[in-house]
């Protein structure tokens, strides 16, 4: 284990780096990264949406099937297979599942997951009132929610302690930061200061001794824009226990996706990142690659003219359990996410969609190991870094090739 200054994060007595990788889908984060993550002692975390792509044998099996609930079984059979698959990299690694709460098939992701002998699930993209319900046989999984405010953090702590139990850990995701989707309602209120990591931090301290919950006893994990050992630094001097950071291990060696990936990530500059109404209703952040330049420029006719009944899921999935292009709502974005998503994963640099967060990158646009972005994280030794900038520095991106 890389030997860092910074406290251990303990997860079910486990002792672990105070990382955790961030899910990444469609099939960004899939067993080769968080197997990886895993192996050097952090929390790898493998993204549940749509994995069945990464399996040409369950694609082919399906290449002619019409049945969403087809789709969605063999998707469960590939989560199955990557969470043995990041097990037999890392044997006595700590496996988590990222699986968002807005999915159609949420709750029978979050049973495989756990049948799988995944050691951790983490929920975002909504309240996860009922997880400690889904997971009442396995009670030796982890449970870790993705939240961005104390209101969040408040309403599932009452839930769940009626229920007898505590989150293991919490995330708290900066939608300002952040890439994908983001933990705000509307595009207005991302960078709003009640999203400030400080000021939510004090507040859930506050809500801590207010519902008699010992402090330091649930671990607090900010994520979005940590690219360095100071910033993380400086997250520990507000009490963090930790980091979940996502986009710095998107372009590493070990990532899932195809090159082309890693190269629209790593060489995006800060006018190329933009934040837009994803399909799921939620604000969302990535490239500005033709695709999404295209697509924003005509998105306010699509949003006119939706109509509930008027558009069918085109990728025969159904993912979302609310898609604001199937269910013609105009309040959410007008295309199908998972199409998109995994345009981006096999690397379509023309028809992807390639969700970013906002900041620069540890090591700019070099693709580099997983351990390497480790040891930059934690023990600020950008080891064998060449740009000018020193250890722990986040440097500029180049320019976006398209």
């Amino acid at each position: 284990m890389i030997r860092t200054s910074f406290p251990l994060l303990t997860i079910r007595g486990r002792q672990l780096l105070p990382i955790i990788q961030g899910g990444m889908g469609v099939g960004i984060s899939a067993h080769r990264l968080a197997g990886a993550v895993a192996k050097e002692g952090a929390i790898g975390t493998i993204a549940s949406v749509d994995l069945r792509r990464l399996h040409p044998d369950i694609m082919q099996r399906l290449r002619k099937c019409h049945d969403p609930k087809e789709h969605s079984a063999a998707n469960i059979e590939a989560l199955d297979r990557e969470i043995r698959a990041a097990h037999e990299i890392a044997p006595d690694g700590f496996v988590a599942v990222n699986v968002m709460r807005a999915l159609s098939n949420y709750a029978e992701l979050v049973i495989q997951a756990c049948k799988s002998k995944a050691n951790a699930i983490i929920v975002g993209a909504g309240l996860p009132f009922d997880l400690p319900d889904l997971t009442e046989k396995f009670k030796d999984v982890a449970l870790i929610p993705i939240l961005s405010e104390e209101r969040g953090v408040r309403a599932v702590l009452k839930k769940w302690m009626r229920k007898g139990r505590l989150p293991d850990a919490i995330v708290i995701e900066h939608p300002r930061y952040a890439g994908g989707h983001l933990g705000a309602t509307r595009l207005e209120e991302v960078s709003d200061p009640k999203f400030d990591f400080k000021r939510v931090l004090d507040e859930i301290q506050k809500v801590f001794k207010e519902l008699g919950i010992a402090l330091g006893s649930i671990p607090l994990i900010p994520a979005g824009g940590i690219n360095s050992f100071q910033k993380l630094r400086e997250l520990f001097d507000m009490g963090a226990s930790g980091a979940q950071i996502g986009t710095p291990f998107a372009v590493t060696e070990e990532c899932d996706a195809h090159p082309n990936f890693k190269k629209v990530l790593a060489e995006a500059r800060p006018q190329d990142i933009v934040t837009f109404m994803s399909a799921a209703g939620l604000p969302a952040r990535a490239v500005l690659t033709p695709w999404l330049k295209n697509y924003l420029a005509k998105e306010e006719k699509l949003r006119a003219k939706a109509s509930p009944g008027c558009a069918q899921c085109p990728s025969q999935l159904e993912c979302l359990a609310h898609c604001g292009f199937k269910d013609g709502n105009p309040a959410a974005g007008q295309f199908c996410i998972e199409t998109q998503l995994a345009a981006a994963q096999r690397g379509n640099i023309q028809q992807g969609l390639f969700f970013r967060g906002s900041e620069s990158l540890p090591f700019g646009a070099e693709i580099r190991k997983v351990r390497d972005l480790l040891e930059c994280l934690l023990t600020g030794d950008a080891q064998g870094h060449t740009s000018a900038g020193g250890a722990g520095t986040a440097h500029a991106p180049a320019a976006l090739a398209t």
